[in-house]
Protein backbone atom coordinates (compact mmCIF):
# COMPACT_ATOMS: atom_id res chain seq x y z
CA UNK A 1 0.00 0.00 0.00
CA UNK A 2 2.64 2.66 0.98
CA UNK A 3 4.46 1.56 -2.19
CA UNK A 4 1.88 2.37 -4.55
CA UNK A 5 0.87 5.65 -2.74
CA UNK A 6 4.27 6.63 -3.18
CA UNK A 7 4.07 5.54 -6.90
CA UNK A 8 0.98 7.77 -7.49
CA UNK A 9 2.57 11.16 -5.44
CA UNK A 10 5.91 10.35 -7.75
CA UNK A 11 3.24 10.75 -11.02
CA UNK A 12 1.08 13.96 -9.32
CA UNK A 13 3.95 15.13 -8.85
CA UNK A 14 5.20 14.79 -12.29
CA UNK A 15 1.50 15.64 -13.59
CA UNK A 16 1.78 19.00 -11.24
CA UNK A 17 5.71 19.90 -13.04
CA UNK A 18 4.07 19.60 -16.24
CA UNK A 19 1.40 22.19 -15.29
CA UNK A 20 3.42 24.87 -14.02
CA UNK A 21 5.95 24.60 -16.89
CA UNK A 22 4.96 26.25 -19.91
CA UNK A 23 4.16 24.16 -23.36
CA UNK A 24 7.38 25.52 -25.08
CA UNK A 25 9.23 24.58 -21.65
CA UNK A 26 8.04 20.51 -21.93
CA UNK A 27 8.61 20.85 -25.62
CA UNK A 28 11.96 21.98 -25.64
CA UNK A 29 10.86 24.49 -28.31
CA UNK A 30 12.17 28.54 -29.09
CA UNK A 31 9.63 31.17 -27.18
CA UNK A 32 6.58 31.46 -29.59
CA UNK A 33 6.88 28.13 -31.41
CA UNK A 34 3.70 26.32 -32.13
CA UNK A 35 3.12 23.02 -29.79
CA UNK A 36 2.91 19.78 -31.76
CA UNK A 37 1.54 17.23 -29.28
CA UNK A 38 2.46 14.29 -31.66
CA UNK A 39 6.36 15.39 -32.31
CA UNK A 40 6.92 15.99 -28.46
CA UNK A 41 5.24 11.86 -27.93
CA UNK A 42 7.41 10.73 -30.52
CA UNK A 43 10.57 12.34 -29.26
CA UNK A 44 9.82 10.66 -25.57
CA UNK A 45 9.57 6.99 -27.02
CA UNK A 46 12.38 6.82 -29.31
CA UNK A 47 15.52 6.23 -29.08
CA UNK A 48 18.23 8.80 -28.33
CA UNK A 49 21.48 9.46 -27.36
CA UNK A 50 21.30 10.93 -24.13
CA UNK A 51 18.43 11.01 -21.29
CA UNK A 52 16.79 13.84 -21.16
CA UNK A 53 14.72 14.51 -17.72
CA UNK A 54 13.52 18.19 -18.63
CA UNK A 55 13.99 21.56 -19.80
CA UNK A 56 13.93 24.97 -18.64
CA UNK A 57 14.90 27.61 -21.28
CA UNK A 58 18.27 26.82 -22.01
CA UNK A 59 18.75 24.44 -19.47
CA UNK A 60 18.70 20.99 -20.27
CA UNK A 61 18.68 18.26 -18.08
CA UNK A 62 20.32 15.80 -19.37
CA UNK A 63 22.67 12.56 -18.85
CA UNK A 64 24.46 12.36 -21.92
CA UNK A 65 25.99 8.51 -23.68
CA UNK A 66 28.60 8.21 -25.47
CA UNK A 67 29.37 8.06 -28.98
CA UNK A 68 31.44 5.54 -30.51
CA UNK A 69 31.31 6.02 -34.65
CA UNK A 70 33.91 4.12 -36.83
CA UNK A 71 34.47 5.94 -40.71
CA UNK A 72 36.92 4.29 -43.42
CA UNK A 73 38.26 7.68 -43.69
CA UNK A 74 38.30 9.20 -40.22
CA UNK A 75 38.67 5.81 -37.92
CA UNK A 76 37.36 5.03 -34.51
CA UNK A 77 35.77 8.41 -33.03
CA UNK A 78 34.78 8.62 -29.37
CA UNK A 79 33.02 11.23 -27.55
CA UNK A 80 30.45 12.28 -25.53
CA UNK A 81 26.74 13.25 -27.04
CA UNK A 82 26.74 16.84 -25.46
CA UNK A 83 29.62 17.65 -27.85
CA UNK A 84 26.17 18.04 -30.61
CA UNK A 85 24.63 20.63 -27.79
CA UNK A 86 21.27 19.24 -28.17
CA UNK A 87 21.41 18.58 -32.28
CA UNK A 88 22.37 22.39 -32.82
CA UNK A 89 26.09 21.72 -33.20
CA UNK A 90 28.39 19.25 -35.21
CA UNK A 91 31.65 17.39 -34.34
CA UNK A 92 34.43 15.80 -35.47
CA UNK A 93 32.66 15.77 -38.94
CA UNK A 94 29.45 14.38 -37.23
CA UNK A 95 26.13 15.73 -37.03
CA UNK A 96 22.56 14.63 -35.44
CA UNK A 97 19.80 14.43 -37.76
CA UNK A 98 16.70 12.98 -36.54
CA UNK A 99 17.89 10.89 -33.81
CA UNK A 100 20.70 9.72 -35.64
CA UNK A 101 24.54 10.30 -36.39
CA UNK A 102 25.77 11.08 -39.79
CA UNK A 103 28.71 12.46 -41.22
CA UNK A 104 28.91 16.30 -42.63
CA UNK A 105 30.22 14.84 -46.03
CA UNK A 106 28.04 12.27 -46.06
CA UNK A 107 30.86 9.65 -46.29
CA UNK A 108 29.07 6.23 -44.30
CA UNK A 109 29.94 5.33 -41.03
CA UNK A 110 29.22 2.58 -38.43
CA UNK A 111 27.47 3.39 -35.19
CA UNK A 112 28.04 1.84 -32.30
CA UNK A 113 27.24 4.71 -29.61
CA UNK A 114 25.23 3.95 -26.25
CA UNK A 115 21.75 5.03 -27.08
CA UNK A 116 19.92 5.11 -23.86
CA UNK A 117 18.06 1.87 -25.01
CA UNK A 118 21.23 0.14 -24.80
CA UNK A 119 22.36 1.63 -21.53
CA UNK A 120 18.94 0.61 -20.10
CA UNK A 121 18.85 -2.57 -21.31
CA UNK A 122 22.40 -3.55 -20.05
CA UNK A 123 21.31 -1.97 -16.36
CA UNK A 124 18.27 -4.36 -16.49
CA UNK A 125 20.33 -6.93 -17.01
CA UNK A 126 22.77 -6.17 -14.58
CA UNK A 127 19.73 -5.86 -12.08
CA UNK A 128 18.45 -9.54 -13.31
CA UNK A 129 21.98 -11.40 -12.66
CA UNK A 130 22.23 -9.75 -9.20
CA UNK A 131 18.85 -10.33 -7.87
CA UNK A 132 18.53 -13.78 -9.68
CA UNK A 133 22.13 -14.49 -7.89
CA UNK A 134 21.37 -13.09 -4.75
CA UNK A 135 18.21 -15.37 -4.56
CA UNK A 136 20.38 -18.36 -5.73
CA UNK A 137 22.79 -17.67 -3.17
CA UNK A 138 20.26 -17.87 -0.53
CA UNK A 139 18.69 -21.47 -1.65
CA UNK A 140 22.39 -22.57 -1.06
CA UNK A 141 22.48 -21.96 2.07
CA UNK A 142 19.24 -23.59 2.54
CA UNK A 143 17.41 -19.95 3.15
CA UNK A 144 13.85 -20.77 1.57
CA UNK A 145 14.31 -24.58 1.48
CA UNK A 146 14.90 -25.78 5.10
CA UNK A 147 13.48 -22.37 6.36
CA UNK A 148 11.27 -19.44 5.62
CA UNK A 149 12.31 -17.46 2.59
CA UNK A 150 13.58 -13.66 3.21
CA UNK A 151 13.56 -10.35 1.04
CA UNK A 152 13.19 -10.87 -2.54
CA UNK A 153 12.68 -14.73 -2.28
CA UNK A 154 9.23 -13.57 -0.76
CA UNK A 155 8.69 -12.03 -3.91
CA UNK A 156 10.58 -13.89 -6.59
CA UNK A 157 9.58 -17.28 -5.38
CA UNK A 158 5.48 -17.34 -6.04
CA UNK A 159 6.17 -15.66 -9.40
CA UNK A 160 8.65 -19.01 -10.18
CA UNK A 161 5.99 -21.35 -8.93
CA UNK A 162 3.54 -19.34 -11.19
CA UNK A 163 5.95 -19.68 -14.36
CA UNK A 164 6.65 -23.41 -13.25
CA UNK A 165 2.95 -24.29 -13.07
CA UNK A 166 1.14 -22.48 -15.75
CA UNK A 167 3.55 -21.98 -17.97
CA UNK A 168 6.06 -24.56 -17.84
CA UNK A 169 4.23 -27.87 -17.18
CA UNK A 170 0.80 -27.35 -18.96
CA UNK A 171 2.49 -26.53 -22.23
CA UNK A 172 6.08 -28.75 -22.27
CA UNK A 173 5.04 -31.91 -20.39
CA UNK A 174 7.71 -34.17 -19.26
CA UNK A 175 10.40 -31.25 -20.86
CA UNK A 176 9.39 -28.47 -18.58
CA UNK A 177 12.32 -28.77 -16.76
CA UNK A 178 15.06 -28.25 -19.45
CA UNK A 179 13.28 -25.48 -20.42
CA UNK A 180 12.67 -23.26 -17.72
CA UNK A 181 15.78 -21.73 -17.55
CA UNK A 182 15.06 -20.09 -20.80
CA UNK A 183 11.26 -19.57 -19.90
CA UNK A 184 12.53 -17.75 -16.37
CA UNK A 185 15.06 -15.08 -18.19
CA UNK A 186 12.66 -14.46 -20.90
CA UNK A 187 10.14 -13.44 -18.15
CA UNK A 188 12.19 -11.23 -15.57
CA UNK A 189 14.04 -9.93 -18.25
CA UNK A 190 10.58 -8.44 -19.95
CA UNK A 191 9.40 -7.95 -16.54
CA UNK A 192 12.33 -5.84 -15.62
CA UNK A 193 12.78 -3.72 -18.62
CA UNK A 194 8.65 -2.95 -18.97
CA UNK A 195 9.22 -1.61 -15.27
CA UNK A 196 11.51 0.50 -15.84
CA UNK A 197 10.57 2.22 -19.01
CA UNK A 198 7.50 2.92 -16.30
CA UNK A 199 10.07 5.56 -14.92
CA UNK A 200 9.64 9.14 -16.36
CA UNK A 201 12.49 10.06 -18.40
CA UNK A 202 14.03 6.18 -18.89
CA UNK A 203 13.69 4.91 -22.32
CA UNK A 204 10.71 2.69 -23.46
CA UNK A 205 13.34 -0.40 -23.71
CA UNK A 206 10.60 -3.17 -24.84
CA UNK A 207 8.68 -0.68 -26.72
CA UNK A 208 11.53 -0.96 -29.28
CA UNK A 209 10.99 -2.59 -32.37
CA UNK A 210 15.03 -3.70 -32.62
CA UNK A 211 14.77 -5.19 -29.13
CA UNK A 212 11.35 -7.48 -29.44
CA UNK A 213 12.60 -8.77 -32.91
CA UNK A 214 15.74 -10.15 -31.09
CA UNK A 215 14.07 -11.48 -28.70
CA UNK A 216 11.46 -13.21 -31.38
CA UNK A 217 14.34 -14.48 -33.01
CA UNK A 218 16.00 -16.05 -29.89
CA UNK A 219 12.61 -17.22 -28.85
CA UNK A 220 12.52 -18.82 -32.98
CA UNK A 221 15.87 -20.24 -32.53
CA UNK A 222 14.44 -22.09 -29.53
CA UNK A 223 11.47 -23.41 -31.19
CA UNK A 224 13.13 -24.37 -34.49
CA UNK A 225 15.94 -26.56 -32.12
CA UNK A 226 12.86 -27.79 -30.42
CA UNK A 227 11.22 -29.79 -33.80
CA UNK A 228 11.32 -33.26 -34.60
CA UNK A 229 10.15 -35.27 -37.70
CA UNK A 230 6.80 -35.53 -36.70
CA UNK A 231 6.54 -31.50 -36.82
CA UNK A 232 8.46 -31.29 -40.33
CA UNK A 233 6.62 -33.75 -41.65
CA UNK A 234 2.89 -32.12 -40.81
CA UNK A 235 3.97 -29.22 -42.47
CA UNK A 236 5.69 -30.14 -45.69
CA UNK A 237 2.66 -33.30 -45.90
CA UNK A 238 -0.30 -32.73 -44.00
CA UNK A 239 -1.76 -35.81 -43.76
CA UNK A 240 -5.41 -36.77 -44.79
CA UNK A 241 -4.89 -33.93 -47.10
CA UNK A 242 -5.96 -34.15 -50.54
CA UNK A 243 -2.73 -33.03 -52.88
CA UNK A 244 -4.77 -29.54 -54.31
CA UNK A 245 -4.79 -28.54 -50.96
CA UNK A 246 -1.38 -29.55 -49.72
CA UNK A 247 -0.30 -27.41 -52.49
CA UNK A 248 -2.17 -24.92 -50.93
CA UNK A 249 -1.59 -25.71 -47.04
CA UNK A 250 2.51 -26.30 -47.59
CA UNK A 251 3.53 -22.59 -47.74
CA UNK A 252 0.86 -21.37 -45.71
CA UNK A 253 2.43 -23.92 -42.42
CA UNK A 254 6.01 -23.23 -43.54
CA UNK A 255 4.97 -19.40 -43.29
CA UNK A 256 3.18 -19.75 -39.66
CA UNK A 257 5.80 -22.01 -38.20
CA UNK A 258 8.83 -19.75 -39.59
CA UNK A 259 7.39 -15.70 -39.75
CA UNK A 260 3.91 -16.09 -38.32
CA UNK A 261 4.46 -17.32 -35.01
CA UNK A 262 7.67 -15.14 -34.11
CA UNK A 263 5.70 -12.45 -35.52
CA UNK A 264 3.04 -12.57 -32.85
CA UNK A 265 5.60 -12.29 -30.21
CA UNK A 266 7.34 -9.50 -31.87
CA UNK A 267 4.20 -7.11 -32.62
CA UNK A 268 2.17 -7.59 -29.32
CA UNK A 269 4.76 -6.97 -26.77
CA UNK A 270 6.11 -3.55 -28.98
CA UNK A 271 2.59 -2.05 -29.46
CA UNK A 272 1.51 -3.07 -26.17
CA UNK A 273 4.16 -1.33 -24.43
CA UNK A 274 4.59 1.49 -27.08
CA UNK A 275 0.53 1.75 -26.73
CA UNK A 276 0.93 2.76 -22.90
CA UNK A 277 3.20 5.27 -23.15
CA UNK A 278 1.40 7.05 -26.24
CA UNK A 279 -1.79 7.33 -23.82
CA UNK A 280 -0.24 8.65 -20.56
CA UNK A 281 2.01 11.17 -22.61
CA UNK A 282 -1.33 12.23 -24.53
CA UNK A 283 -3.48 12.73 -21.11
CA UNK A 284 -0.29 15.35 -19.93
CA UNK A 285 -0.26 17.08 -23.36
CA UNK A 286 -4.16 17.82 -23.29
CA UNK A 287 -3.35 19.96 -20.27
CA UNK A 288 -0.85 22.15 -22.89
CA UNK A 289 -3.60 21.61 -25.46
CA UNK A 290 -6.33 23.86 -23.33
CA UNK A 291 -3.84 26.07 -22.06
CA UNK A 292 -2.68 27.00 -25.95
CA UNK A 293 -6.47 27.59 -26.14
CA UNK A 294 -6.83 29.42 -22.21
CA UNK A 295 -4.74 29.74 -19.41
CA UNK A 296 -7.89 28.82 -17.34
CA UNK A 297 -8.95 25.82 -19.46
CA UNK A 298 -5.50 24.48 -19.01
CA UNK A 299 -5.37 24.58 -15.48
CA UNK A 300 -9.32 23.51 -15.05
CA UNK A 301 -8.45 20.77 -17.12
CA UNK A 302 -5.18 19.92 -15.17
CA UNK A 303 -6.67 17.83 -12.58
CA UNK A 304 -8.77 15.62 -14.83
CA UNK A 305 -5.34 14.95 -16.81
CA UNK A 306 -3.19 13.99 -13.79
CA UNK A 307 -6.04 11.64 -12.55
CA UNK A 308 -6.08 9.89 -15.84
CA UNK A 309 -2.38 9.85 -15.90
CA UNK A 310 -1.97 8.37 -12.49
CA UNK A 311 -5.20 5.40 -13.72
CA UNK A 312 -3.39 4.48 -16.69
CA UNK A 313 -0.14 4.05 -15.00
CA UNK A 314 -1.34 1.75 -12.49
CA UNK A 315 -2.87 -0.24 -15.52
CA UNK A 316 0.76 0.18 -16.89
CA UNK A 317 2.11 -1.38 -14.36
CA UNK A 318 -0.68 -4.33 -14.64
CA UNK A 319 0.09 -4.50 -18.23
CA UNK A 320 4.42 -4.84 -17.35
CA UNK A 321 3.53 -7.89 -15.73
CA UNK A 322 0.78 -9.39 -18.23
CA UNK A 323 2.99 -8.75 -21.41
CA UNK A 324 5.78 -10.79 -19.88
CA UNK A 325 3.36 -12.96 -19.22
CA UNK A 326 1.88 -13.68 -22.68
CA UNK A 327 5.27 -13.52 -24.49
CA UNK A 328 6.52 -16.12 -21.91
CA UNK A 329 3.61 -18.30 -22.38
CA UNK A 330 3.56 -18.37 -25.84
CA UNK A 331 6.28 -19.45 -26.47
CA UNK A 332 6.31 -21.90 -24.27
CA UNK A 333 3.02 -22.98 -26.57
CA UNK A 334 5.08 -22.52 -29.28
CA UNK A 335 7.79 -24.70 -28.16
CA UNK A 336 5.28 -27.30 -27.32
CA UNK A 337 3.68 -27.48 -30.80
CA UNK A 338 7.58 -28.32 -31.87
CA UNK A 339 7.57 -31.47 -30.43
CA UNK A 340 4.24 -31.86 -30.41
CA UNK A 341 3.49 -35.94 -31.82
CA UNK A 342 6.79 -37.30 -30.03
CA UNK A 343 6.54 -40.98 -28.02
CA UNK A 344 6.73 -39.24 -24.71
CA UNK A 345 5.45 -35.97 -25.47
CA UNK A 346 2.22 -36.29 -26.92
CA UNK A 347 -0.06 -35.70 -24.14
CA UNK A 348 2.36 -32.46 -23.59
CA UNK A 349 1.74 -31.72 -27.27
CA UNK A 350 -2.10 -31.76 -27.10
CA UNK A 351 -1.95 -29.14 -24.13
CA UNK A 352 0.22 -26.87 -25.78
CA UNK A 353 -2.32 -27.37 -28.96
CA UNK A 354 -4.93 -26.53 -26.43
CA UNK A 355 -3.63 -23.34 -25.33
CA UNK A 356 -3.06 -22.24 -28.65
CA UNK A 357 -6.25 -22.38 -29.85
CA UNK A 358 -7.34 -21.08 -26.82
Amino acid sequence: MVQKCLKSLLVAVFGLMTVLTPAKVLAGGAPGEKLDPAKIILDHIKDAHEFHFFTLGDFHATIPLPVIVFSPEKGLSVFSSSRFEHGHAAYNGYELKEGKIVAQDGSALYDFSMTKNVVQMILALIVLVLLMNGIAKKYKKGIGVTSAPTGWQNAVEPVITFVRDEVAKPNLGKKWVKYMPYLLTLFFFILINNLFGLIPGAANVTGNTAFTIVLGVISLIVIMFSTNSHFWGHIFWPPGVPLPVKLILIPIELLGAVVIKPAALIIRLFANMVAGHIIILSFVSLIFIFGAMSKVAGIGFSPISVAFTVFIYFIELLVAFIQAFIFTNLTAVFIGQAFEGGHDDHHSGEHAHGHAVA
